[in-house]
């Protein structure tokens, strides 16, 4: 059996029913931790092939397609099911979201697709491999603590023991049909920044009887921007910002408090430490120095993705192979963080990129946009691809 072809001819044959599966899911899109509906499709359709299903982190679904020899390797191939708090825009499309304020704004539903058709295309070929493949289907991708860490807790990554995992994700700059890799740091881990500066409100018309946190706040922004301008080694990628500033005060109303909100992000766990530290040390000094107080909280959120160097290397060229060398891109570094970085601390991982672009259908759009949509065509090449690369590793 040529496999290749095999799962290319497949993967076109099944690509109708991954379109209209693929559609059931974006129309009911269900938030982090709230993937009832969606963790009961996936069992269905896995069932249906035979294989038995397993509850982690109470969403989670898990099971495992075992070839001759099942425990001679086993290569974990995992996909988010968890939608977005976001409007989808009404542009005439008939699979709109049905559930107003929540929308597969990210591709979850993709990746949730391709990985039920790759289980369908391993299950009919499961004879002609050894080892087995765990299938992961991860909750709360979008929210902290992220559902990689709690199913890891429950111990996804044994029985049997994985021994690596492989992750796509689909990515709107990429044209259809082509994909990207990138060994080594790729993203960055991510924390949530929350601040309260407390000062004296009154009257605008007399500061002088007032400690302004709204001034104060200003300050200590800009202040804090020394973390990654100057403290930080410009050779470690740093990122700080702020997205959130209420001072519900008015044109002449001085408020009492000021809340901030902000992200930081790096490449690098040790300095990662340091400028928690260092963010308080400025914030405490420049708040405290103009009367006021500060109240700051870090939420340690993701670590960063490390795609392992020789197995991403590895998983490249076959995707040469499978998709022809012009149709893979090596991929920069990502600021943007993903919970499957907790998988690539655990164990050798791979995270690489589908490409959804096809300016013919409009599918340009950014991630978490309310306008995102995917060129469904990406499907054949999300099962088929993520299939080919399992038996790849598999077979090394």
């Amino acid at each position: 059996m040529d496999i290749k072809n095999h799962i290319q001819q497949r993967a076109g044959q099944i690509l109708p029913e991954l379109i209209r599966l693929r559609r059931h899911i974006h129309e009911n899109p269900e938030l982090s931790f709230q993937e009832y509906e969606t963790a009961a499709l996936v069992e269905k359709e896995l069932q249906s092939m035979g294989l038995q299903t397993q509850r982690l982190a109470n969403t989670g679904v898990v099971a495992v397609i075992e070839g001759k020899n099942p425990a001679k390797k086993v290569v974990g191939l995992r996909a988010d099911m968890d939608a977005l708090p976001i409007v989808e825009v009404n542009d005439g499309r008939t699979y709109r979201s049905k559930k107003e304020g929540v929308m597969h704004a990210c591709g979850h539903d993709v990746h949730t697709t391709s990985l039920l058709g790759a289980a369908r295309l391993l299950n009919e070929i499961k004879d002609s491999f050894e080892g087995s493949v765990k299938l992961v289907f991860q909750p709360g991708e979008e929210k902290l603590p992220g559902g990689a860490s709690l199913m890891i807790a429950d111990g996804v990554l044994n029985n049997p023991k994985v021994d690596v995992m492989i992750g796509q994700h689909v990515m709107p700059g990429i044209e259809t049909g082509k994909t990207g890799f990138r060994p080594g740091l790729y993203m960055a881990s991510t924390d949530e920044i929350y601040i309260k500066v407390i000062g004296k409100g009154g009257h605008g018309a007399m500061p002088h009887f007032n400690i302004d946190p709204v001034l104060i706040s200003a300050h200590m922004i800009v202040a804090l921007q020394q973390v990654v301008s100057r403290a930080a080694n410009p050779a470690i990628p740093s990122v700080l910002s702020f997205g959130k500033v209420i001072a519900a005060g008015a044109t002449n109303v001085i408020p009492n408090e000021v809340i901030i909100e902000g992200t930081f992000r790096t490449l690098d766990e040790n300095w990662r430490s340091q400028a928690h530290e260092k963010m308080l040390q400025i914030a405490k000094g420049v708040v405290e120095g103009m009367g006021g107080q500060v109240e700051f909280d870090i939420r340690r959120g993701y670590p960063f993705l490390k795609n392992h160097e020789s197995l991403t290397q590895h998983l490249q060229a076959e995707a040469k192979h499978y998709l022809g060398e012009q149709n893979v891109e090596d991929l920069g570094i990502w600021m943007a963080a993903e919970d499957f970085s907790y998988f690539s601390q655990a164990v050798p991982s791979c995270f690489y990129r589908l490409g959804t672009k096809n300016e013919a259908k409009n599918t340009g759009f950014s991630v978490h946009h309310p306008s995102f949509d995917v060129d469904e065509d990406a499907l054949e090449q999300g099962c088929g691809l993520l299939a080919y690369l399992a038996l790849s590793e598999l077979n090394r």
